[in-house]
Formats: structure tokens, sequence, C-alpha cells
């Protein structure tokens, strides 16, 4: 049986972003401190990395004047660390929310100072490549020279219709101090995506997207979508977006939205369907909340859904569409996030209170760890492998003095 080390220690808060948690060369492993288990409630005050050789604890931002923050996620070629904070000096009117955070990058190397990634204006005229509203999860692209997020407007109300945004270095953005929310960024922010509050039935209209990955090193994510059936009913289906070379050029409508609409996306920018399962057993992406993840080499996109005995099961489908391909087919459902080796012939996941990983062209599942109490079994918001592919990360709950807090562990990653 392959070794798992518990590598924390102490009775405090610990959340793993569901992929992108270990440094470019392996040895670190970045975490928030948020209190609760899931992470649900966001009161985190440090951005930690753990070396996995040493057990050494460096704090990458500690934070002052009422924000918290969370969700870290490495570059996968340098040493920097992108996450989310809430408002600063947090009031009544405007305190932590989904369209009230914003992403930041910190230098590993300049620990404490958090460089603004996303700009926001709040007050027209507005400006192109700002936001208006909050980003969150910020997944790298494997290059490092994109980052996608989900993103929810401050300005308009009526149904929340969540999207996905991408960030490019390739420009800075200024705005007008003309709110005291507003700020400058780092980078040049657009949405990808397209929503509409009601969603036709039986329609390729989506009124959520959200929980995205880049497909390979393209120039493409792919994403859950809320459609609603025939019957009425909303689900969730895989879609995917391919992105132009500029994205700064302006499509159908201003990038920076209007009073009453979100952002548009740049020119250039297709939305399209890759599942449609409304005619399945149990129809629509299921299972323990995951974001989708797409092998190495853009060849599959991974998801987790019911099969017809109403086991949640990993599956896979084509950029180009298709018909998804069950993987799995164990008598246990997935039970966590998932990720993919470096190779693309394995994924790991969390499954029967161990951790498990499948060899994608078999579907073979082996155990990488025996079964543990229920209690104790691996959380279900990351398990992830490192740069290398030889361990996983992941979080157990586990008794620590007078508490029982979350722990990170790896277990290496061959049988």
């Amino acid at each position: 049986m392959p070794r798992e080390v518990q590598l924390t220690r102490g009775n405090w808060g610990r959340i793993l972003t569901n992929a992108n948690v270990w440094s470019p060369d392996g040895e670190w492993i970045v975490y928030d401190t948020r209190s609760d288990p899931a992470g649900e409630n966001f009161d985190g005050n440090r951005i930690e990395a753990l070396s996995t050789k040493t057990g050494e604890v460096r704090v990458l931002y500690q934070t002052k004047n009422g924000v918290h923050c969370g969700v870290a996620t490495w570059h996968p070629k340098e040493f920097n660390v992108a996450f989310i904070l809430g408002p600063e000096n947090p009031t009544a009117e405007w305190n932590y929310g989904p369209s009230r955070r914003r992403g930041v990058i910190v230098d590993f190397a300049n620990p404490g100072v958090a460089l603004n990634l996303d700009a926001r204006n709040l007050v027209a005229p507005f400006t192109p490549g700002a936001l208006r509203g909050g980003s969150h999860v910020h997944v790298w692209h494997p290059q490092g020279e994109l980052l996608s997020f989900t993103y929810d407007d401050q300005l308009v109300g009526g149904v929340p219709q969540r999207n996905i945004g991408v960030s490019t270095f390739a420009k800075s953005v200024t705005v007008p101090k003309t709110h005291p929310r507003n700020h400058d960024g780092s980078a040049f922010s657009v949405l990808a995506t397209r929503t509409v509050a009601e969603p036709k039935p039986g329609s390729d209209h989506i009124s959520r997207a959200f929980e995205e990955a880049w497909i390979g090193s393209t120039r493409s994510l792919a994403f859950q979508g809320h459609v609603r059936t025939l019957t009425g009913e909303t689900i969730s289906e895989v879609f995917g977006v391919d992105l132009p070379n500029d994205l700064t050029s302006v499509g159908l409508g201003p990038l920076e939205g209007t009073a009453d609409q979100r952002p548009f996306p740049p020119r250039g920018t297709v939305q399209r369907r890759l599942t449609n399962t409304t005619d399945h057993k149990f129809p629509g992406i299921q299972g323990p909340r995951h974001w989708l993840r797409s092998s190495p080499d853009g060849s599959q996109i991974g998801f987790l859904k019911k099969d017809d005995a109403g086991v949640v099961q990993f599956w896979t489908v084509s950029p180009r569409g298709g018909p998804p391909q069950q993987i799995t087919h164990n008598p246990h459902p997935v039970s966590s996030c998932f990720t993919w080796h470096p190779d693309g012939r394995r994924v790991a996941f969390a499954m029967d209170s161990s951790i498990c990983v499948t060899d994608v062209t078999t579907g073979t599942t082996t155990r990488l760890t025996p079964r543990s109490d229920d209690s104790t079994a691996p959380r279900p918001e990351a398990c992830d492998f490192s740069p290398l592919g030889d361990r996983i990360a992941f979080v157990r709950r586990l008794p620590d003095g007078a508490g029982v807090s979350n722990q990170i562990c790896t277990v290496t990653a061959d049988p």
C-alpha cells in the first residue's frame, strides 16, 4: 500500500483549492486558513505554503483591516500564487460576497505584498478591461499567461447569472477613483461567456457558467452551464468556449458592459455545448461540487455524473463534443474533486473513504489508501496530483489536541 503522510499539525483551519496547490518544483503546497471544514465561511486571514520536504510553513500573506482571504492556486511555472481577497474595511453596505471580492497575486519571494489582478470600476463611464463585480477561483493557464475565474456582477440586478472571465497580463488597467471601491489591476479582464436569465427550455442557452477548466494548452475553456430541459428542470451540462488571440477587441457589446448589461465577451469568442444528456436516466452533471478538468493534452474533458444505477462515476467528453464516455464502473460513488496525472493516463479522486486512482484507458480503479472511518475520510474539496505525478495532496479531518481540524496529507501515487 502506498505511503500516506500527515504533513500538518495544530487545531486550526486549512483548505486546499480543487487544483494547482503544488509549487512548480513540487516541494510546496499552498492553502488558506478558513475555519470550517468545507471553507464555506470566508473567514481566513492567511495564505500559507508548506514545504513537503522540511515541514516549514511560510506565511505568504497575512490580512489586515478586516480583510479575509482564500482559494489559493500556484502559477504552473513561476513562484507566484493567486488568491481572492474580500473587502478592506468592510461595512454593512460593502461586505464579503460573490460580487465584492477580487483576485490578487503574491510573489513567494516577497510575501505580504498582494498585487491586484483584476481592476474594478463601479461608476460609469466604465473601463474596458476592468470588472464591475467579483472574481473567484483563479485557474492559471498551463503556460501561465492567462487566468480564468468565475464572475458575479455587482451592478446588474435580477436573477443572478454567474459567468466565466479571463485575465491577460498583456495589458494593465487603470481606472478613475470615482468610487471608494474602485481599484487598478495588473491584468486586462474580460468575460468569456454569455448567460440569460431565463433559458429557453430545450435550447443551449445557459443561466449560469461555472467550474471551468483550460482545455490542454489551448485558448479554450470547458465549463459547466445550467440549461433548462423541455420539462423545465435545470441541469448542468458541459460547455466549451474558444477565445480569440486578441481579448481587447469589442464584440457584440462593450467589454466593460453598460449600466443595465453585464460585460460582453471579446469579438471572436465562440461558446458551444459539448454534452446533451437530457435523455439519460440521470441527466446532467452530478455528484460532489467539482471543477471540470482537461487531460494534459486537451483530448478529454473529465466530469462527474451518475450512471444508470445512480452511482456517481467519472466520465469524459471530447472538446469537440459527442457522446460522453463513462470511464469508471465502481460500486461506490466518486466523492471529491479530481485531477489528472501529468501523463494523462490516470485521474485521482476520493471514493469510499479512500484516495483512489483510475486508469482512464481501462477504467480500473486502485485504492491508494485503505478505507478509513467516515469521520476521518478524505475531504471532497481537493485531490491534487503533484507536478511530477509522484504524490497526491488531500485533506483529512483529524483529531489534534482538544479538537478536530483539517490536516493536509499526501500519498505516493503508485500502488
